[in-house]
C-alpha cells in the first residue's frame, strides 16, 4: 500500500524514538524499570504501529494503525510531563 522509507511521519517517528532513547539514558536510574521503560515503549510503538498499517491491505487499516500511533503520542506525552513535575530530568 505504501513504502513506509517514503512517509515523513513514519521518520520523524524514529528521530523521536531515538530522542527518547537519548533522553532516558540521562534519567533517574531507579526508574529504569519503571516509567522510563514505560516511555521508551510508547515511543517505540509510534513508529512500529505506523509502519503496521502501510503493511495492511486497505486505507481503513492504515488510518486505523495511525490512530493509534497517535494515542501512543499522548501516552507518551503524559509521561514526559510526568518526569518533569516529578524531577526526574535534573
Amino acid at each position: 500500500m505504501h513504502k513506509v522509507e517514503d512517509l515523513k511521519i513514519w521518520k520523524k517517528s524514529i528521530d523521536l524514538a531515538k530522542s527518547v532513547y537519548q533522553l532516558a539514558n540521562d534519567l533517574s536510574s531507579n526508574e529504569k524499570y519503571g516509567l522510563v521503560s514505560q516511555i521508551k515503549r510508547s515511543a517505540i510503538s509510534i513508529s512500529s504501529n505506523i509502519v503496521e498499517g502501510t503493511g495492511r491491505n486497505s486505507s481503513k487499516e492504515f488510518k486505523h494503525f495511525l490512530s493509534i500511533a497517535n494515542g501512543s503520542c499522548y501516552e507518551l506525552h503524559t509521561q514526559l510531563i510526568l518526569v518533569i513535575e516529578l524531577n526526574y530530568n535534573k
